[in-house]
């Protein structure tokens, strides 16, 4: 595939930016024909330190609530006043996925970008937690690690290389994740399916220069990626 619109963007902040592999290449595959119109209100949910947000804003003109519990509002605020945006464009907010603060019914849509895996797992997050938030007919874009077969019985050592068991279980694979949102009774599938993006955005995280980086560097390296995939899951609130 092409990222048109990832190459707009220097990579070196991307690199200062991002948390695992590159998630504008990610989002970018992820929106490919997206149903959510310009102009809608978007949570990007687990939005980090917010370059996937900028994106969000920019390349497809939605108003976007960076929600995240692990970064500084403030510190996302800057960053997205340097890159030129408005408050009208991009609203930074700390918050934890699963305990919300905002109005029912407020969002037209959701793009979660390789964060949903850590708090998803739970086949009541669904309707419990995040769809009551977001509009009759709304959308959920979501992308997340994968693997392209189970292996949690039998880890290949080369994904030993960089995490332990009890990380692994927060990648799982396209039949998992279709179990799990089966369970929704308030939303459909529109479609969950195998990304294109793989490799190249693995090799793109492993060139940071970050202790996380440094540490998957061992996994990819050794060949990891035979194992893993991309996962995009899209959801409609009925």
């Amino acid at each position: 595939m092409k990222y048109e619109k990832t190459l707009k963007y220097d990579t070196d902040l991307i690199n200062q930016k991002i948390m695992g592999p590159n998630p504008l290449k990610l989002e970018e595959e992820l929106m490919k024909d997206n149903r959510i119109k310009t102009g809608s209100i978007v949570m990007d949910l687990g939005s980090g330190q917010g370059i996937t947000s900028i994106f969000l804003a920019k390349e497809y003109g939605f108003k976007v609530y960076a929600t995240d519990l692990w970064s500084d509002a403030e510190e996302n605020k800057k960053f997205f006043t340097e890159m030129g945006l408005t408050d009208e464009q991009v609203i930074p907010v700390k918050a934890d996925a699963t305990d919300l603060k905002y109005e029912k019914e407020f969002f037209d849509a959701v793009v979660s970008t390789d964060s949903y895996n850590y708090f998803g797992r739970d086949e009541n997050y669904l309707d419990e937690k995040l769809l009551p938030f977001i509009k009759k007919g709304g959308y959920i874009y979501i992308v997340v690690p994968g693997m392209k077969k189970d292996c949690h019985n039998n880890i290949p050592k080369e994904l030993l290389l960089s995490w332990t068991p009890e990380q692994l279980d927060y990648i799982q694979t396209k039949e998992y994740w279709k179990n799990i949102i089966s369970k929704s009774k308030k939303s459909e599938i529109v479609s969950i399916y195998e990304m294109e993006s793989n490799e190249e955005c693995w090799n793109d995280w492993i060139k940071c220069d970050n202790e996380y980086s440094i540490n998957d560097r061992k996994a990819i390296e050794a060949g990891a990626c035979k194992y893993l995939n991309f996962i995009a899951i899209v959801l409609k609130k009925k």
